[in-house]
């Protein structure tokens, strides 16, 4: 694969910034309209979903836009249908879910793993475009995208995860696997394009070999995909502060302050 070259920091500083205005003015719309946005995000490991997730919510209200990043499933989860632990975490009038990873888990790792039987993972392929078409049937906005990254760049995040203290719990055994089976995993995603790229929930190829420029692609991409406008608010007016009416604050020693650690900070 041909080396992309990255974009400059200044170009995409500028973009992300208008970007994430724009986000703000999606939320608003949300709200307002009590809209359901539905955003999955899938790929391989180290492939980006993750920083572009952060930079999509930077600025918008926890209590509208949630992340739901599902662990591992109970013994209890694993009885029941496989959808039903993602239903509870679906949005409301107003809300937006992003999935970091998804349902699709069956289809990728599960698949590949040996997490799920064969059975399972046929009855996911033949529901899960049914299940899609139900929630986009009921009025839910689903947008689904995959983050693809070569394995070349995708080894080389892995060893930068490595060697930064600060990130290497990202890593996990399992991520690790990845490299080993990295055509199996072409394949089940092949296979599950195959059968879940339908005309009512499409799937949208997000390539990340720069993570800045996917970022800046996924953001836009979903900003055109959704007819939002421009909410007016209300205007809002700082009050005068009242005079004050003799409180006297309690002294310093009858509280427990943090200690200023940032006082024998050199300057």
């Amino acid at each position: 694969m041909t080396k992309v070259k990255r974009l400059p920091r200044e170009v995409y500083e500028r973009e992300l910034s208008r970007l994430q205005e724009e986000l703000v003015k999606l939320q608003e719309w949300v709200r307002a309209e009590g809209v359901r946005l539905v955003v999955v995000f899938e790929g391989r490991d180290a492939a980006g979903k993750g920083s572009t997730i952060k930079r999509v919510t930077e600025f918008l209200n926890p209590r509208v836009v949630r992340i739901v990043a599902l662990p591992v499933p109970t013994d209890r989860e694993r009885t029941q249908w496989y959808f039903q632990r993602y239903v509870e975490h679906l949005p409301a009038a107003g809300e937006i879910v992003l999935l970091d990873r998804s349902w699709y888990n069956r289809a990728g790792v599960e698949r590949v793993m040996g997490f799920c039987t064969k059975q399972e993972y046929m009855r996911f392929l033949h529901q899960c475009p049914i299940f899609e078409r139900l929630l986009v049937e009921d009025g839910v906005l689903l947008r689904k995208y995959w983050f693809s990254v070569s394995d070349a760049e995708q080894e080389r995040r892995f060893r930068k995860r490595l060697e930064d203290p600060m990130r290497r719990w990202k890593l996990s055994p399992m991520d690790l696997e990845s490299i080993t089976r990295w055509e199996d995993y072409s394949r089940a995603k092949d296979e599950m394009f195959l059968h879940t790229d339908i005309p009512e929930a499409p799937w949208y190829v997000v390539e990340s070999e720069d993570k800045r420029r996917a970022r800046i692609n996924m953001i836009a991409h979903l900003l055109s995909t959704v007819p939002y406008h421009e909410v007016e608010r209300p205007r809002l007016h700082l009050p005068e502060r009242p005079a004050a009416k003799g409180y006297e604050r309690p002294p310093r020693d009858m509280q427990t302050y943090v200690p200023d650690h940032s006082a024998g900070l050199s300057t």
